[in-house]
């Protein structure tokens, strides 16, 4: 069902209120793409200074990220723990996100022994690990409501944007006054909820696309004059099951400084980006991150591929680039390239959270990080498999929650005759339509994770690397392939299928596509017996979006129209 496009102009509800919205932002979580959104529907934004902010605002937006008990222990810290519950108990507007859903609740078992802000009852639980999940969740699912009043969801709803770990489950018997709206993952969890002028969804509706923004304006226009009470609160008598998580079609650019010193979209072929002598130029940055949002992009990822060798907090212009293309594309911004710890040419120091920071303050969902993960996994087998705590991957996890990582993988083969010849973990190549043998009829290949765009080699196999990864906090994986990239032969299933039995993490599948089968091929179910797809999680490509050659929506039409893979449309 298509979305009427949202009024730009802010409406005064019948108390009065002013078209001013308050955020509460405790210091950790990408709160500018909040802060877009309502902008974009013609409200102001103010962000709370002080505890007295809270108490009078007209409407709150609480949008949390990280850890429950880091949240907790922040919001007391800066005094506004006991003004929110006050401003919850006085029944005043509220919209929570993700986190500021699940701290609404009694506690969870993220961190045992925090009490939450005790407005709805029950315990916040992670995703069984008997359900053999990809954790965290990270797709676009259904919502179903399940109270006869939806305000302010709709009916049907559109699957909208999740990225989580712990979820509510499910009232006893089904139904509860506040459990708004449901979702499923494995299993039915409770995805919205509602008490009174209290609204919170697990759910991000700023990254929503047209669908969040839609919800977002209904909230703040206030609640219409309708079913009040046991009424509204009543079960939905026609409630639907929820549409099933969406695989993710994932738009990448990889962004460099051209010769000329202007910033460019280019692609590579096995990671040269240069043609005839220049940088292969695909077009500005912001200008194709909107185009693909337009046409249907579930996320759109920024490489900084040169950021290796660049200070990253310096690199304004991609602070920029990241900055403008927030205020128009409403669904996750990924960047990558350059988040390690370093020191300027002045002998000021900066770590890795520091500049993940930056990129948040700019408008990042999430931070890719790639040499720096080979580095640390390095570390962490050295140090017998123990937590340094110092790592860039456990400082932005702990600060943002495990959802907000990253790892960009840059494998490459290294054929062997025999497995038994190397220490590595091995794929067998050679079947038919698979990967080939190698140069001298080698029927097995290992991965080698490489630093610096490709350029240096490791000894530290994909299989290591993400083990070690998932130990540390990261939350996904983005898998390219460097003897796949720009071919257009399709992506590596052997590595895909590897990587997805040797962890629980969300894996994203990059490099090689050329046509929509090949992205079927990648998101298809794993099977032992027959070999099967490559299970992945999401599927990632940049130069056929480029060049037009296949559009987004080619592939979305292909996948929903002659496979049974779920994907957003």
């Amino acid at each position: 069902m298509e979305s009427e496009p949202p009024s730009k102009k802010p409406r005064a509800s019948a108390e009065g209120r002013t078209g001013e919205v308050v955020l509460l932002d405790y210091g950790a979580g990408n709160v500018q793409s909040v802060i877009n959104a309502v902008a974009s529907l013609g409200f102001t934004v103010r962000t709370a200074q002080s505890p007295a902010d809270i108490l009078a605002a007209d409407r709150l937006i609480f949008p949390g990220v990280g850890s429950f008990g880091s949240c907790v222990a922040m919001l007391k810290e800066k005094g506004y723990f006991e003004p929110l519950k006050r401003y919850l108990t006085d029944d005043r507007p509220f919209f929570g996100i993700c986190l500021g859903m699940q701290t609404l609740f009694e506690g969870s078992e993220e961190s045992e022994g925090v009490a939450g802000l005790g407005i709805l009852p029950g315990i916040v639980t992670r995703f069984p690990r008997s359900l053999g999940l990809a954790v965290p969740h990270i797709a676009w699912t259904g919502v179903s409501p399940m109270l006869r009043d939806p305000w302010p969801l709709e009916t049907p709803s559109p699957r909208c944007y999740f990225v989580h770990s712990y979820r509510v489950p499910m009232p006893a018997g089904g139904h509860a006054p506040w459990a708004l709206a449901c979702s499923e993952y494995g299993e039915r969890y409770v995805c919205a909820v509602r008490k009174g002028n209290c609204v919170a969804t697990q759910f991000h509706p700023e990254k929503s696309g047209q669908a969040g923004l839609d919800l977002l304006q209904r909230w703040l226009q206030g609640r219409p004059v309708g079913l009040k009470g046991v009424a509204a609160e009543a079960p939905q008598p026609d409630m639907v099951t929820p549409l099933p998580p969406a695989r993710r079609i994932i738009a990448c650019l990889d962004v460099r400084s051209n010769d000329a010193g202007d910033l460019v979209v280019t692609k590579g072929d096995q990671y040269d980006v240069r043609e005839g002598g220049q940088v292969r130029n695909h077009g500005k940055p912001v200008a194709l991150a909107s185009r693909y949002y337009e046409e249907g992009a579930d996320e759109v990822t920024f490489l900084n591929i040169t950021a290796f060798r660049d200070l990253v907090l310096a690199d304004q212009p991609m602070l920029n680039v990241l900055h403008d293309a927030a205020k128009t594309v409403f669904v996750p911004l990924t960047v990558g390239g350059g988040i390690r710890s370093y020191v300027d040419k002045d002998g000021k120091k900066y770590s890795s959270l520091e500049v993940a920071d930056a990129y948040f303050r700019a408008g990042a969902d999430k931070v890719s990080i790639g040499s720096d993960s080979v580095e640390a996994a390095v570390a962490y087998y050295a140090g017998g498999c123990k937590l340094s705590g110092t790592t860039s991957i456990e400082c932005i996890s702990k600060k943002y929650g495990r959802q907000a990582v990253v790892i960009s993988v840059d494998p490459r083969r290294v054929y062997v005759r025999d497995p038994a010849e190397t220490k590595h973990a091995c794929v067998e190549v050679g079947r038919p339509g698979g990967t080939p043998v190698g140069p001298s009829g080698e029927r097995f290949a290992w991965y080698c994770c490489t630093l610096k765009g490709g350029r240096e080699n490791s000894d530290v196999d994909v299989v290591q690397l993400v083990k070690a990864m998932e130990a540390l906090g990261a939350g996904e994986v983005l898998l390219n392939c460097i003897d796949r990239d720009g071919q257009g032969n399709g992506y590596e299933l052997e590595l895909i299928q590897q990587v997805k039995a040797a962890c629980s993490l969300p894996v994203i599948a990059s490099s090689g596509a050329g046509r929509p089968d090949h992205f079927e091929e990648a998101l298809s179910p794993m099977d032992k017996e027959r070999g099967g797809g490559g299970g992945a999680d999401a599927a990632l490509a940049a130069g056929i979006f480029h060049r037009q050659e296949v559009p987004i929506c080619d592939v979305k039409a292909h996948l929903a129209e002659k496979t049974s893979i779920p994907v957003r449309r």
